[in-house]
């Protein structure tokens, strides 16, 4: 009996742990969007990063009401790599405070759930016009910006703090009172020089004197286009025989015609080339490797153009194998003699 019950505690404390990692892999389970206009709609993502040593496997996303949607961005996630679980919530469908679960399935190495939240105050006398501060996509050194409209309908509820969650996006604010008492705001927003390139989702928290409406969240999206892209940036070469030759596609992209003007990193075992000098927005570069050395193989190389901050690097991987090499136990036999044939005939 005591083996028994020592069995369960351990089998207990196992399965504990692994569900404790898994919630500690993401960082933030529960997400508060605040007061916000009726008819909005919601958007975060819940990002993870693997960090059990194993590959998991997403088996299903489910939510608990029908006015969240949620979807694993990938379903396997190998050990290491980053991922996210995109949530949306449709304020149309509930009015107040509504608070939605998300179920993710982890099912393998083994069978786990980890729990997230979603919880958003939808109400009528709030108007975001337009719903968010949107820039769209902008490159690298731009300084854009945007604008959108805060009224409050019915109410004279008044904006008494403003706090952005990132410095990359500066935010000012004018007050504005009505003839009927009514407060509406204009929200100036402008991407600073400086933002690195990347997709970037961020907000904008207002605080009001109005306790049904503490705090209001302004989203702000914005997506950065570096200067010169790689695709890929890792090139994978596979798996290749030493002595042997492979090669893959690279395609550079800029924001405007370049010209490159050398690639560092090269020598016997790896080159690159490229079809021509030509200045123009996109480049086809060819990666030949042949190894001479059996194991791992993987160098960086740091590609130079005339853009300004239009440097890049590529990283050019592959697994080098021995070439295969004939038995020496096993001796070439001669053919078969057959004695009733004749022997052919010699030239004098």
């Amino acid at each position: 009996m005591f083996r028994q019950t020592l069995a369960l505690c351990v089998a207990l404390s196992a399965t504990s742990l692994v569900h404790a990692n898994l919630e500690t892999m993401f960082d933030e389970v529960n997400r508060d969007f605040g007061s916000v206009p009726r008819g909005q709609l919601m958007k975060h993502q819940f990002r993870f990063v693997n960090n059990t040593g194993q590959q998991l496997q997403i088996g299903n996303v489910r939510v608990s009401c029908g006015c969240t949607t949620a979807r694993a961005v990938l379903t396997t996630v190998a050990a290491g790599q980053e991922t996210y679980i995109d949530a949306q919530m449709d304020t149309r469908r509930f009015q107040g405070t509504k608070t939605v679960t998300i179920f993710v399935t982890f099912v393998s190495p083994k069978f786990e759930e980890v729990r997230l939240w979603v919880t958003a105050n939808s109400r009528d006398e709030i108007l975001f016009t337009p719903e968010s501060l949107a820039f769209g996509k902008i490159n690298v050194g731009k300084t854009p910006s945007t604008s959108m409209s805060i009224d409050f309908v019915g109410t004279t509820t008044r904006i008494t703090e403003m706090k952005p969650e990132s410095n990359y996006v500066q935010v000012t604010m004018q007050e504005t009172k009505k003839p009927t008492g009514e407060f509406s705001y204009k929200l100036d927003a402008v991407v600073r020089k400086d933002i690195p390139a990347g997709r970037w989702y961020t907000d904008v928290w207002l605080t009001t004197n109005n306790a049904q409406l503490p705090k209001l969240r302004i989203p702000i999206t914005v997506e950065v286009e570096a200067t010169l892209t790689a695709s890929p940036s890792k090139v994978s070469l596979g798996s290749v025989q030493a002595g042997m030759e492979t090669e893959r596609k690279v395609i550079l992209r800029g924001v405007e015609p370049f010209k490159i003007a050398e690639v560092l990193g090269t020598d016997a075992e790896l080159s690159v080339r490229e079809p021509s000098n030509e200045v123009r927005a996109v480049h086809v570069l060819t990666v030949t490797l042949k190894p001479t050395k059996v194991g791992e193989f993987s160098r960086t190389l740091k590609i130079r153009t005339n853009l300004k901050d239009g440097d890049i690097e590529v990283i050019a991987q592959a697994e080098v194998t021995a070439a295969p090499v004939a038995n020496p136990g096993v001796q070439a036999q001669a053919p078969a003699v057959d004695p009733t044939r004749e022997p052919p005939l010699k030239e004098e």
